[in-house]
């Protein structure tokens, strides 16, 4: 009974960072140098992901009734879990990365979103862009039109604006007007002319 409830309190731990999880990644870390492991570490903790090493049986605990209970067969030999709320693919990601330089760090399996996936699943999930990677494309592709449209605006700007265009027309129009003007006098003059010749008559 003691043993149980010594146990309690690192399975309530674990569950605890299960909750609300978007991922979880298992790895074998036999092998790793003390500076590769504080590296891996200090990435991951940068990322927001929990990464710690439990007791395969205490992991077991807290996977049964849960997603996680997929990655029970991988729970053998020595074993680090690394969980992510809210970027989905950093554990896979950063372990994927490593795993490249470090021979001894190997993937055993995941789950992401809710998805169970081996090794290789994971390593195919670890070339996915980061969300923060995702969100910078996307506000690039948004804001490449809003740029046009800015520039288009400050040569309009530059020269004179669209406003001033209208009296300029206004102004041509007029000067065509003027010459129709001039020539009602000339005719006028000409019926003012045609009594005088009567008179001579």
């Amino acid at each position: 009974m003691a043993k149980v409830e010594l146990k309690q309190p690192i399975v309530e731990e674990i569950s605890g960072h299960l909750k609300d999880a978007q991922s979880v990644v298992l790895v074998d870390y036999r092998g790793l140098t003390v500076e590769q492991d504080t590296q891996l570490r200090k990435a991951m903790r940068e990322a927001g992901v929990v990464y710690k090493v439990y007791k395969n049986t205490m992991m077991n605990f807290a996977f049964k009734g849960t997603d996680y209970e997929a990655l029970a067969p991988y729970l053998e030999g020595p074993s680090a879990v690394a969980i992510a709320k809210d970027d989905a693919t950093a554990p896979a990601r950063i372990l994927g990365k490593y795993a490249k330089d470090i021979e001894a760090l190997e993937i055993k399996g995941g789950v992401v979103e809710g998805v169970a996936y081996d090794a290789k699943g994971i390593s195919a999930i670890a070339s996915i862009p980061g969300r923060e990677e995702l969100l910078s494309k996307l506000l690039g592709s948004l804001q490449s039109p809003i740029t046009n449209l800015a520039r288009v605006l400050n040569q309009v700007a530059e020269k004179g604006g669209a406003g001033e265009a209208a009296p300029v027309e206004e102004v041509k129009a007029e000067e065509a007007a003027a010459p129709a003007e001039a020539e009602a006098p000339a005719e006028e003059t000409a019926e003012a002319a045609a009594p005088a010749e009567t008179d001579a008559e």
